[in-house]
């Protein structure tokens, strides 16, 4: 495969600027664009030169070798299961679904078909979480702080829990993401929402969320978020190990310990790259650095539902394992 032919079911945010990077690469080209605004995807497709489709069906009729499944929370499912049907290659937006049952589904029709999967989980793909990973190999953690401190983003879905599945969900599952790369499974999980829902028209996802999370490695850990800010604060992970203290995110890696302070600079626009470079590749057949498939993604998405049901409920939840593909 010379070039990899790819469409995009979705034209919001997240897939312009999927669409910005693949259009940097000699070996893309993006063929189609399809989504429920139409107008949206006309602007996007004329951006890339692309065609616009009317629906899923008619965008998968066209010689595709991999699509980006780009939409809300709320309308995932069909795609994914289209995509997977027509025997293409499948890139995710995270959240992978509002509920366990529907990502759980789409796993099971992944893992029968051994198609390759992606899910944009690209801080993973970040230079300074790499120097972290390096740094704690050999290394137990023992405490992990992670933090999503937030405003709400500006698209009318978002603050309601029914579309979004709330700020855990939809914006943590990055710090959760890192928290299982750096650290380890988690096992469970205790959380509570402050039952006071942002100052936008129409909210009612809590404005805070505080969790205790314990590892299967022993250690333990907490995230908070909110959404309540005019501005985005701090999105990261802190970890403590024996001697050493590092906190790592969007911003870069501070580094300390018996040799004193340092730091490595982030770079969004890396792993943004990253993650999309890895996934042609594998499409293409000339490498294998896909760094989260659809099924680990699945498992910070249990992690992070578990998280929002624990808020709701007010009782420790435990984490499950993945269902066998046969299930």
């Amino acid at each position: 495969m010379r070039v990899c032919r790819v469409g995009l079911i979705g034209a919001g945010g997240v897939a312009q600027r999927h669409a910005r990077v693949l259009s940097g690469f000699d070996d893309v080209r993006i063929v189609g664009v399809t989504d429920v605004a139409a107008e949206r995807a006309a602007r996007l497709a004329e951006s890339t030169r692309a065609r616009v489709f009317p629906d899923v069906t008619t965008l998968l009729s066209a010689e595709l070798d991999a699509v980006y499944v780009c939409v809300p929370p709320f309308a995932h499912g069909a795609p994914e299961e289209a995509v997977l049907d027509a025997g293409l290659a499948l890139f995710v937006e995270k959240p992978l679904a509002l509920d366990r049952e529907t990502a759980t589904r789409i796993n099971r029709l992944v893992e029968e078909r051994g198609t390759v999967t992606a899910v944009g989980h690209y801080w993973r793909y970040l230079a300074a979480v790499d120097r972290a990973r390096r740094l704690l190999a050999d290394r137990p953690v023992r405490l992990v702080t992670g933090a999503w401190l937030d405003k709400v983003p500006p698209v009318g879905w978002w603050p309601r829990r029914d579309q979004s599945g709330g700020p855990v969900v939809e914006q943590a599952a990055h710090v959760l993401d890192l928290a299982r790369y750096l650290v380890g499974e988690v096992d469970e999980v205790w959380a509570v929402g402050n039952g006071r829902p942002p100052a936008v028209h129409g909210a009612d996802v809590d404005g805070a969320t505080a969790a205790a999370l314990r590892f299967s490695t022993g250690a333990v850990g907490t995230l908070g978020t909110t959404c309540a800010l005019d501005w985005k604060h701090r999105a990261g992970l802190e970890v403590y190990a024996d001697g050493l203290a590092l906190s790592v995110g969007e911003e870069g890696l501070l580094v300390r310990d018996a040799d004193g302070e340092r730091r490595v600079s982030g770079d969004l626009e890396q792993g943004r790259t990253a993650v999309d470079r890895a996934f042609v590749d594998a499409v293409r057949g000339i490498g294998a650095d896909v760094r989260v498939p659809y099924p680990e993604a699945l498992r910070t998405h249990l992690v992070a539902l578990a998280v929002a049901e624990s808020a709701v409920t007010g009782q420790p939840v435990r984490v499950p394992p993945l269902e066998p593909a046969n299930v």
